[in-house]
């Protein structure tokens, strides 16, 4: 089984060129606080409450990387349970202190599992 923690993110995409207006609306409007870095696929990260909201770039189509991130407690166990029922695992971008992985739902949501690491 696995053993969700918390919603750690979610994120959001944007149409191609609207980085700098979504930076307006996100931190000017909304007040939000950018996550400073240099983020996977030019994405721009603000922290809300005790979650993150990533927004990234995107041409339109239905088959979106789009997503809901879920910090579990055992990653490896996790992925290997999806494994046995069939679930097709997809990797992305490194980032510092986390191992994670994607998966589709039936549906063709994407779906992001991450553990935290040392």
């Amino acid at each position: 089984m696995i053993q969700f923690i918390r919603l750690d993110h979610v994120l959001l995409c944007i149409p191609e060129g609207a980085t700098a207006q979504a930076r307006a609306f996100y931190g000017g409007v909304l007040g939000l606080d950018e996550i400073p870095g240099n983020h996977p696929s030019g994405a721009i990260w603000f922290q809300i409450a005790d979650i993150q909201l990533h927004l990234r770039e995107e041409a339109g189509g239905n088959y979106s990387k789009r997503h809901p991130a879920f910090e579990i407690a055992n990653l490896d166990e996790a992925k290997q349970y999806l494994m046995n029922k069939g679930i097709d695992i997809e990797y992305s971008s490194d980032i510092d202190g986390r191992e994670r992985f994607f998966f589709r739902d039936p549906f063709d949501n994407r779906i992001e599992l991450l553990q935290f690491v040392d």
